[in-house]
């Protein structure tokens, strides 16, 4: 069993612990329920820059611990200082050192879309993730049938969040109805060997339907990384480690951007 099956074992004992400290009436009564949603789709829509998904992780199975110092609020007020486009919060426990109060922590001073970085293998976690603050959630492709990314998905749209449905490797895209799901994650990383190369998201986008919202995910860190990505008109990236990693966070990210912008 490779660390991606173990997590997704341990995540399915998790939700049977949930439920019994919840239920989905009880999700409706926790005040971000009913938030205004801040929308993914129409932020990676721009067309003058790629969109920045600013992640908020401490640590990962691959590489422990990223940042020492981590204060989830401290990291999401510079991030929206820096005006990104949307924040990705790892809510994790076991493997990432991450909470779902720090969704709802930030879901407090936030005013641009928040997206559920997490292993949703259950319908339930989709009520949580709207109850503390989500606006997206994460769904990742080789992690659930053909059934269920179809059946979560509407889950999702039906009480208000947007959904990242993300794909590893090729033989994952005949399980999408691309007429359901438009927001596409491309993550480099594959879940086989951990290895990284970025080359994986333009190889599997020409594979893709042309009218879809992609986003790069994984191992994106310099300059020659978004000019691949901006050459294949990739809408998004999702980048954490690297940030995590960095000494001065308004120096990254204003180099980050530049280097994002989309000249006509």
């Amino acid at each position: 069993m490779n660390i991606f099956e173990q997590i997704l074992e341990v995540k399915k004992e998790e939700v049977q612990s949930l439920k019994k400290l919840y239920t989905i009436s009880s999700f409706q009564e926790i005040k971000f329920y009913y938030k205004k949603n801040f929308s993914l789709n129409n932020k990676l829509a721009v067309k003058d820059h790629i969109s920045i998904i600013a992640e908020i992780k401490k640590s990962s199975p691959s590489k422990g611990i990223i940042k020492m110092d981590f204060n989830h609020l401290s990291i999401a007020e510079a991030y929206l200082k820096n005006e990104v486009d949307a924040m990705s919060i790892l809510t994790d426990e076991k493997y990432f050192k991450g909470k779902i109060e720090f969704l709802k922590d930030i879901a407090g001073i936030s005013n641009i879309p928040l997206l559920r970085k997490d292993f949703i293998v259950d319908e339930f976690q989709i009520f949580e993730s709207k109850a503390f603050g989500a606006d997206v959630i994460l769904l990742i492709s080789e992690a659930l049938t053909e059934n269920q990314i179809r059946d979560y998905s509407q889950i999702a749209f039906e009480i208000g969040l947007e959904v990242l449905l993300e794909i590893h490797s090729q033989d994952q895209i005949n399980k999408i109805d691309f007429d359901l799901n438009n927001i596409i994650g491309i993550n480099n990383r594959n879940l086989k060997t951990f290895n990284v190369d970025v080359n994986t998201t333009p190889t599997l986008k020409i594979l893709l339907p042309k009218d879809l919202l992609i986003v790069s995910e994984s191992g994106i860190s310099k300059r020659t990384d978004i000019d691949l990505l901006k050459q294949n008109k990739i809408n998004g990236i999702l980048i954490g480690e690297h940030l995590m990693r960095s000494n001065n966070l308004d120096n990254e990210l204003s180099q980050l951007k530049d280097w994002c912008k989309i000249e006509n």
